[in-house]
């Protein structure tokens, strides 16, 4: 009984270190912060088009939401996703969605599905693929839904938020503070935005 428990032990310490060096390898464990300067990318959108952050001259900044087809969580946020888009996108502040997703993972999260899925909802905003999965580790994003703020700034896209959309990922209706909301509205006023980092509900990303 002693050696099964040690053998336990031994499979436990093992499994945990080969997932904390898969977290390190592919960045999970650093990512931005809160104030950090992010960098442009260049990701393949659903209509075939490559897009970057530096195409939208007139824009203030960005909100970019790391989603996908398959999480639960992420389908229940898509209207939320939608309404942000419609309400700020005009004000300077778009929706920008990208799919980390492993698809030969998780096939549900295919490119091709991407485009029935964007289609199915008439997303208004790109739906970008983070093919090869280079950019959720840059950003440091862990789940889906996962939300980043971004500023334009004379130094470049400043990270202004992180973390969920609101504080009830899995019920639209217990929704009491929206949290990307209140974020915008504060730099659209030239205010302090009072939460800058929560935590980000939702499915693991696949890798």
């Amino acid at each position: 009984m002693k050696n099964l428990n040690i053998l336990l032990l031994a499979v436990m310490i093992f499994t945990a270190s080969s997932f904390t060096i898969q977290l390190n390898v592919i960045g999970l464990n650093e990512g931005y912060k809160v104030g950090d300067i992010a960098t442009d990318f260049s990701l393949k959108n659903i209509d075939g088009k490559m897009v970057s952050l530096a195409d939208f001259k007139e824009a203030k900044g960005f909100i970019v939401i790391f989603t996908c087809n398959t999480c639960p969580v992420s389908v229940r946020n898509e209207d939320r996703i939608l309404a942000l888009d419609k309400k700020y996108k005009n004000l300077g502040y778009p929706v920008i969605a990208i799919n980390p997703n492993n698809p030969a993972v998780q096939p549900g999260d295919s490119y091709d599905l991407m485009k029935v899925r964007a289609n199915e909802k008439k997303f208004t905003f790109p739906y970008l693929f983070d093919d090869g999965q280079k950019i959720f580790p840059q950003y440091g994003a862990t789940a889906t839904p996962h939300t980043y703020i971004l500023k334009k700034e004379k130094g470049g896209l400043r990270v202004k938020y992180i973390g969920g959309i609101d504080d009830s990922s899995r019920n639209a209706a217990n929704v009491k503070i929206k949290y990307v909301e209140d974020a915008v509205d504060a730099l659209l006023e030239n205010k302090t935005i009072k939460v800058t980092s929560t935590r980000a509900i939702g499915c693991s990303i696949k890798i």
